[in-house]
């Protein structure tokens, strides 16, 4: 059986993703389709509207066959990290192409991992930008492009890690069809996951947008997930811990512990947080991804532990992925894991349980111990 490999975070899973999947197998004529999924959180450190449960039953009743969770230390990363984490798992699941949607599919990725190469340390000395916005001045004075749109972003990110690990994964970049990334408004019947979760929350008509498994979980919803929710136990972190403990937090680098806890010092909602926290060298979504690195305290030391260990963690299959599970489970190098057991919550996927209990406070739901995998069996 051969395999064609997705990267998702289905938050939520909408009739976009059909299309995905549907061209998946098309340009493929793969016997599967594998989905490497995000948990509970994006990997812009945001909780998802939907656990991953739920996600995993919505994305077998529409098209995937197979879902493996990505971990949290893999999940919620900066784009090449993140790129990086998902084809490391897909290349042991065995998939031999992956497909994924972008901006400019016709653009040469390849060609622009090469240009970076190239790139000047100095051009990176700029301490009132971004890193994105030095590391497109020198693509552009290279190449003539930049990559600004999200979609973009990842597609180098792929091509970029599949080059430097020598996977022999074929890499297939597709257009995007509806509404671009961040658009807020829903028109027709494709729309971006943002403009979803946006009428969600406004208690707005979703169902021409997504399937009908989808609209149920979704009607049912009385808050969205969100920092706002969490931001007790961050600020209460931020004031007690001391500086040099904060400093060992993943990612908490050149003084952002000094900014983060004079921010909760001062500010007792999130969105005055993280403004007052916010300055033109940090993207908003780096300065979330440390929030969360912080409430779930996770530090330096324990990420590279836990990236020198990946593992496989089934969220769901259906009888085709069943029958893929079967032909390579005795070949590939990571731990496959369909229980997470008492032992294995305490060791190897340790991070991705206490993300889970992070996530419990909004649905009192258990994520991980003893959870079985969703099962999707055929219907007569």
């Amino acid at each position: 059986m051969r395999a064609v490999g997705l990267v998702t975070e289905y938050n939520p899973f909408h009739n976009g993703h059909i299309y995905h999947i549907e061209q998946a197998r098309k340009i493929t004529n793969a016997d599967v389709v594998v989905a490497v999924m995000s948990g509970n959180f994006t990997q812009r450190g945001e909780p998802t509207i939907l656990d991953k449960w739920q996600r995993t039953q919505s994305a077998l009743q529409n098209g995937v066959d197979l879902v493996v969770e990505l971990p949290v230390f893999m999940a919620v990363q900066p784009a090449h990290r993140f790129a990086a984490g998902a084809l490391e798992l897909l290349n042991d699941l065995q998939v031999s192409d992956v497909v994924f949607g972008a901006e400019h599919p016709l653009w040469d990725f390849a060609k622009f991992v090469e240009a970076e190469k190239h790139f000047s340390q100095r051009g990176f000395e700029k301490f009132n930008a971004t890193y994105a916005t030095q590391f497109n001045q020198q693509l552009r004075s290279l190449t003539g492009h930049s990559l600004t749109d999200p979609n973009d972003i990842l597609a180098f990110s792929y091509y970029k890690a599949n080059l430097e690990n020598r996977y022999s994964i074929r890499l297939h970049p597709i257009n995007r069809l509806g509404s671009q990334y961040h658009d807020q408004t829903i028109k027709g019947t494709i729309a971006s996951a943002s403009a979803i979760r946006e009428a969600v929350s406004k208690h707005e008509t979703i169902d021409q947008v997504v399937p009908e498994q989808t609209v149920d979980p979704l009607e049912k919803i009385k808050s969205l997930p969100g920092w706002e929710q969490l931001y007790p136990l961050l600020r209460n972190f931020l004031i007690q811990t001391p500086l040099e403990h904060l400093q060992q937090i993943y990612q908490m680098a050149e003084g952002l512990e000094h900014r983060y806890r004079e921010a909760a010092e001062r500010e007792l909602t999130f969105s005055g947080f993280i403004r007052r926290v916010k300055t033109k060298r940090y993207t908003y979504s780096r300065l979330l991804r440390v929030c969360l690195y912080t409430v779930m305290e996770i530090t330096n030391d324990q990420v590279s532990q836990a990236s020198a260990h990946p593992y496989l963690h089934v969220l769901g299959f259906n009888e085709q992925g069943r029958e893929y599970l079967h032909q390579i489970k005795k070949s590939v190098q990571y731990p496959l894991l369909t229980k997470i057991s008492q032992s294995e919550h305490d060791g190897l996927v340790n991070l991705d349980y206490r993300a889970g209990k992070l996530y419990q406070m909004f649905t009192g739901v258990e994520q991980d111990v003893k959870h079985a995998p969703v099962i999707l069996k055929k219907t007569n």
